[in-house]
């Protein structure tokens, strides 16, 4: 694949820097968190292939981030942190990360795991399955690359813009309920705020707005929303 992005969110700028560095020589792609009350905004920004991620954080531990970066992407998620207890890791691992790294650690360890987990995730060792899309006239969503096709435009989605169309077009031309949505877009719905859906939502119609796509969502008073296909790309 091309070059790998990682993304490092470690509030000691001295290791972060060599991290940065070291990673750097190898090829990698490398950002390191700037705003730690806007993890997700710059995740979303670099949309890297694997974060390394701190557990003693600004505002929001490590746990909690890596609990919101769980809803927008399965890429692996390596904690390092100076915390060695047995219920750390096991936290880790259950808040969605694929591994833990104690500090402090070898440098040839870190990369090893990187490369490692690269591998299983996109590369020799990465499970071989028939790509899924799904297709209504002439818009094709592809899950796993996360783009919508219409005609010859490529649109790329975050993770619940995926999702919303995956419904919208699975379902067309039936109505999706609000209740779906949530369902499908968060695991626990009595968390969400009501404005929530429709920020999504805003989102997704501005995305095609922006990509000129003439099909449109539709807001069923009372249901929830529908997929209107315009005749071009029906």
């Amino acid at each position: 694949m091309a070059v790998q992005r990682v993304f490092i969110v470690e509030d000691d700028l001295k290791i972060a820097e060599l991290l940065a560095e070291t990673l750097r020589k190898y090829h990698y792609q490398v950002e390191t968190a700037k705003d730690f009350d806007q993890i997700i905004e710059e995740f979303e920004a670099f949309d890297p292939h694997l974060i390394l991620l701190d557990i003693n954080l600004p505002s929001y531990d490590g746990y909690y981030w890596c609990r919101q970066l769980r809803q927008q992407s399965t890429c692996p998620i390596l904690f390092i942190s100076a915390r060695s207890g047995e219920m750390d890791q096991v936290f880790a691992l259950e808040n969605g990360g694929d591994d833990f790294i104690t500090k402090p650690f070898h440098y040839e360890i870190v990369l090893a795991k990187i490369r490692s987990h690269l591998r299983r995730a996109y590369g020799e060792y990465a499970p071989k399955q028939e790509e899924r899309s799904v297709k209504v006239g002439r818009i094709i969503l592809y899950m796993e690359r996360m783009e919508l096709h219409v005609k010859a435009e490529v649109i790329p989605l975050q993770k619940k813009e995926c999702t919303i169309m995956e419904l919208l077009l699975s379902n067309y031309p039936k109505v999706v309920s609000r209740e779906q949505l949530l369902e499908e877009l968060w695991d626990d719905q009595a968390f969400v705020d009501e404005n929530t859906l429709n920020v999504n939502m805003t989102r997704v119609r501005k995305k095609l707005a922006d990509y000129t796509v003439k099909s449109t969502i539709e807001t069923v008073r009372g249901a929830g929303y529908r997929l209107l296909l315009h005749e071009e790309e029906a």
